[in-house]
């Protein structure tokens, strides 16, 4: 099939808005399987609707598509279709139906490359739509209130999409719905809610994204199987600041991030929870949270091995009674607490590290306590707890092999 392009004009002042507004769906209409429509610098009126593969592509830098306030800007229907290179915005603001500047459904292959997305509700939303790339686009929400925006990338039953070098700043959520098997490659998300929020959505990789001033970072809940390495996860912070969180998530896989200045570095609730898996936390630098990581209903075991954890207010802890936290193994991680010595010099030290709550594990099961969090009065009877203890102290943590000093200073050269 032989591939035709069509060359829209840019708009006039005395081309009528009437007629201007049915121009691109026109040529969208006319236009053969395949082609490509090269849009000049202007305004071309949405919303449109694309219903065969096509490109629609910019072919300066000022090409707008622009919707009337209603419903999606772009709506594609067509597999393999491509977006590319327009500034696009003005949806409507129904989270209902789901307004959009680019709805994708049932459509696989389909591109959205190099877009400038803004004042739409949801930025780019899939469903049903599979093996698609979402690259290097920038995305706002509507200006409102948090809770009441969109999310910047959705994904609802869409599975092995590759979403890579995306910036997204006051959107409400990047939220994976039934979706597995994506990959979220080196993405900038700022001042939202959600950075990454997985729900029963297994296998998914996220790796190399920066994530800063968001309430959570990535969160996973019912998932299984996916992998979380090389980001940066910073200054989540609010009521439920939490850098990276865990509800009934198994065999998950987080290695080698960046956790620094979040209420709550990590949040693990009944996670795992699907007999015969275990979850593996490696090699994450865990720096100046106020709760490095906090442990919640523990059922089955998580290995921690090769972090960092260091300058954290309170570096582990449980809230739930009777939690099972012999079954977790700790090894080879740094506490910035310990004060043995290695002797042998084989970079590990020569006794157990073995942390203890004492006075302060009131504060872990009673909220209300958290009142007098900081104050003298917890702190000195947090001391006297453990220069005379009148309670058996609770141990949340034995790290057999705890890292020392010196290999740290060692990584951190290399790097």
């Amino acid at each position: 099939m032989k591939k035709t392009s069509v060359l829209l004009i840019t708009i006039f002042v005395f081309i009528p808005f009437a007629a201007f507004c049915s121009e691109l769906q026109n040529a969208i209409d006319s236009a053969k399987e395949g082609a490509t429509i090269l849009l000049s610098d202007g305004v071309y009126e949405g919303p449109v609707v694309i219903n065969k593969p096509l490109t629609i592509r910019g072919s300066g830098k000022k090409a707008y598509i622009k919707g009337n306030g209603k419903g999606s800007v772009i709506t594609v229907n067509a597999g393999y279709s491509v977006i590319e290179n327009i500034h696009i915005l003005g949806s409507g603001e129904s989270h209902e139906s789901i307004d959009s500047c680019v709805y994708v459904k049932n459509a696989d292959g389909v591109k959205v490359l190099n877009n400038t997305i803004s004042d739409c509700l949801f930025g780019v939303n899939f469903e049903g739509s599979n093996r698609g790339l979402i690259e290097n686009n920038t995305i706002s929400s509507k200006k409102v209130s948090l809770g009441l925006r969109g999310d910047g990338i959705r994904l609802w039953y869409s599975h092995s999409n590759i979403i890579r070098r995306n910036t997204m700043d006051k959107i409400r959520d990047m939220v994976y719905w039934y979706s597995s098997a994506n990959r979220i490659e080196y993405n900038k998300i700022t001042n939202s809610r959600y950075s990454v929020h997985f729900m029963y959505a297994d296998r998914n990789t996220v790796t190399g994204n920066y994530f800063k001033n968001n309430s959570v970072g990535v969160f996973f809940m019912y998932c299984s199987g996916s992998r979380l390495e090389y980001n940066t996860i910073t200054s989540a912070s609010g009521a439920f600041g939490i850098g990276i969180g865990l509800k009934d998530a198994s065999d998950t896989y987080i290695s080698d991030n960046l956790i620094m200045y979040n209420g709550r570095g990590f949040y693990t609730d009944q996670s795992p929870n699907k007999p015969g898996t275990i979850n593996r936390i490696r090699r994450n630098k865990v720096y100046y949270n106020t709760i490095g990581i906090q442990l919640h209903g523990t059922i089955l075991p998580t290995i921690y091995e090769d972090n960092v954890f260091l300058g954290n207010i309170d570096t582990i802890v449980n809230d739930t009674p009777n939690s099972k936290l012999q079954i977790n193994q700790w090894n080879g991680n740094y506490w910035d607490e310990y004060e043995g010595f290695d002797r042998d010099k084989n970079g590990y030290g020569d006794i157990p590290f073995e942390y203890y709550v004492y006075t302060d594990r009131m504060m872990q099961y009673i909220p209300s306590v958290k009142f007098f969090y900081g104050s003298p009065v917890i702190s000195i009877v947090n001391f006297l707890s453990r220069l005379i203890p009148f309670s058996e102290p609770v141990v949340i943590a034995v790290d057999e092999r705890p890292l020392m000093r010196s290999i740290i200073d060692e990584r951190e050269n290399e790097n």
